[in-house]
């Protein structure tokens, strides 16, 4: 079959709520490419939405893989403990941000992560609600559909949800009324703090701290935006979480394993999480989640509450262990920081230059999480996209704003980044220029 007829074959019978970026069939990958089917290859800065952090195929990780399949395959975590499991555990406690996070449990996606650390939160505090934030994505399953707050569409005529869900503002500093009319007296470096007192207000109204379990934060907003917190909100979170009993809740899925530049991205606030969810690049493409926490809090679940057919993976834990050890013999930390201040003065460069900055609202991120919100009403993020794509080279829009995010791996090379960056500065100038003014490009957000 061509490539064109099996593109067609996925249209007719491949369920059409997935939301897709490009009709094109992907053959395979390697580093920081993917080739299609019709010989086509694609300079990847999407990694599959963070997850591929070490590129395509990284051998390490595909060799461990291997190995593990002709050992054991699915070795059932209800029937005993399995060693690939426990090797990843072994790997993984070294790494957490804090040494009270120290007992864990493996599941296969994001979103189930999500909710094992609502369970948990659940159980452990004997209160029902669970406080969000406003941009927050946190998956599509019944539970995180109702905590997930970037977009309508991922709760759109899916009522009624999990009830006990309330939200509040996240400090986007780009996007803050109080900073747009303070004549420049606050701003991302110096944070009106209004969410923090929106928090406050929140459990004096809605939600009673005796009522409320945990906060749930992405240290990084993720689909809502690639939006960093600005200095001293995590703190206060946590102060108030401290101050309440509720416990604080870091979704790490998409900014942890290295892609802000820190192993986790609650280290660059210093802030403890009670529970930490973990999931995409903890091992590079092998369907595998997590959380941890103190073992007082795991410990007080019955044997039986949780668990799961194929949790825990035998062979994905291989894959997580590969990837933990290619973090500590790659210094992948140290590309990230390289490679991320590159990408990031291009964007800085295009912001500042008088003939593109017509295009740019606002440049942000961490590490090799970055992101460029472009003017509203022109729909300039997806025409941006559209020029990439036809460059051979695979971006992402997200939020309800008008923005790219760029997720390139971790341990992409100078040679690749620097292509990267002579792509997307290209893209941009062509679009401030006005040519192909009607390109509207596919609006690529690939939905999550």
């Amino acid at each position: 079959m061509t490539a064109s007829a099996l593109a067609q074959f996925g249209t007719k019978h491949v369920a059409r709520g997935i939301g897709r970026l490009a009709s094109e069939v992907i053959e395979s990958g390697s580093g920081s490419y993917v080739t299609m089917m019709g010989g086509r290859r694609f300079l990847d800065f999407t990694c599959g939405i963070g997850v591929a952090n070490l590129g395509h195929c990284h051998p390490a990780v595909t060799k461990a893989a291997q190995l593990q399949a002709g050992k054991l395959v699915h070795g059932q975590i209800n029937i005993a403990f399995q060693k690939p499991y426990l090797d990843l555990v072994q790997h993984l406690l070294p790494l957490m941000p804090h040494k009270s996070l120290d007992t864990f449990f493996f599941w296969n996606s994001g979103a189930e992560a999500v909710e094992a650390a609502v369970k948990l939160a659940r159980h452990a505090t004997k209160k029902q609600n669970i406080i969000v934030m406003q941009g927050s994505y946190h998956g599509r399953t019944f539970g995180t559909m109702a905590m997930t707050r970037s977009k309508t569409i991922y709760g759109e005529n899916y009522a009624p949800l999990m009830p006990g869900v309330f939200s509040v503002p996240f400090p986007y500093c780009a996007q803050c009324s109080v900073a747009a009319h303070s004549d420049v007296e606050y701003g991302f470096e110096n944070c009106c703090m209004d969410p923090v007192l929106q928090l406050e207000l929140l459990l004096k109204r809605e939600t009673a701290p005796s009522d409320t379990a945990a906060i749930f934060i992405e240290p990084v907003l993720g689909e809502g935006g690639y939006v960093p917190p600005p200095p001293g909100y995590l703190a206060k979170v946590r102060e108030i979480c401290d101050k309440n009993d509720i416990l604080l809740v870091a979704d790490e899925v998409q900014t942890g394993f290295g892609r802000t530049g820190r192993m986790f991205a609650v280290e660059h606030w210093g802030v403890r999480p009670d529970i930490l969810v973990m999931a995409k690049g903890i091992a590079n493409g092998f369907p595998l989640s997590g959380i941890v926490s103190r073992k007082a809090l795991m410990d007080k679940q019955k044997p039986g509450s949780m668990g799961g057919t194929y949790a825990g993976n035998a062979v994905s834990c291989a894959a997580g262990v590969a990837v933990a050890k290619a973090f500590q013999e790659e210094r992948i930390l140290e590309n990230v920081a390289a490679r991320g201040k590159e990408l990031m003065d291009v964007l800085r460069c295009v912001e500042n230059n008088f003939n593109t900055a017509k295009v740019v609202y606002d440049v942000r991120g961490l590490g090799l999480m970055l992101a460029l919100e472009c003017r509203p009403g022109h729909g300039y993020a997806s025409k941006i996209q559209a020029k990439c794509m036809a460059k051979d080279m695979l971006v992402l829009t997200t939020s309800i704003y008008d923005t790219i995010r760029f997720i390139p791996p971790l341990n992409i090379t100078k040679e690749d980044m620097a292509k990267g960056c002579q792509i997307v500065k290209e893209a941009i100038e062509e679009v401030a220029a006005g040519e192909d003014t009607a390109e509207t490009g596919t609006k690529g957000q690939a939905l999550e």
